[in-house]
């Protein structure tokens, strides 16, 4: 019985951790918008890392001819990179402020705003 109440115990701590962490890193507000859920990005039914494969952001937003495409006009174009492409979640991480990673080689040359 002891070990029942311990064990019921540790489940319900931990799901209260779980569920508070997944309270302080809300989506952006499109993703949020468009209700989806952990699994549509993560592609596990109970993601334990940050890894999103670019496939599932391609799913909604294309792929990187597509993105290339969109953001044409911008100057530079961030998705027109001489490099290879970069991982989608390079820049765009959903759980945290986006960061420009041009930037970490290309200091003050370029002037970015990520959405």
């Amino acid at each position: 019985m002891r070990l029942l109440r311990i064990v019921t115990l540790g489940l319900a701590g931990s799901l209260a951790v779980g569920l508070q962490a997944a309270e302080d890193r809300p989506l952006p507000a499109p993703h949020a918008k468009a209700k989806l859920i952990c699994h549509d990005c993560h592609q596990k039914e109970k993601p334990t890392s940050a890894a999103v494969p670019d496939e599932a952001c391609m799913v909604c937003h294309g792929d990187y001819p597509a993105m290339k495409a969109l953001t044409k006009d911008a100057k530079p174009n961030p998705h027109g990179s001489p490099h290879d492409p970069l991982l989608c979640t390079e820049c765009h991480r959903q759980h945290k402020p986006p960061v420009v990673k041009c930037l970490e080689c290309h200091e003050g040359k370029y002037a970015f705003k990520i959405k």
